[in-house]
């Protein structure tokens, strides 16, 4: 399976022609690290869902105390006056 041909930057081919030029190991090791690198990404995504299930959870059941909009507004424009 192959990704469909996109018109990479000049600087984005030069780097894969010579990553193709390297050893199978030096390659898998490249793309083990990139993939890694996706993962992560992912990872900061399901935390920060998580993080808005636990905020919505905890408004719901009342644990959090809430404030117009307009107080807060208020407040913050004090504070950068």
């Amino acid at each position: 399976m192959s990704l469909p041909a996109l018109k990479l930057d000049p600087e984005i081919e030069e780097v894969e022609s010579a990553a193709l030029q390297l050893p199978r190991e030096a390659r898998a090791r490249i793309a083990e690290r990139l993939i890694a690198s996706l993962d992560e990404e992912t990872r900061a995504e399901q935390a920060w869902a998580e993080e808005v299930r636990r905020r919505v959870r905890d408004f719901r059941s009342g644990q959090v105390r809430t404030r117009p909009v307009d107080d807060v507004l208020d407040e913050v424009d004090e504070l950068l006056r």
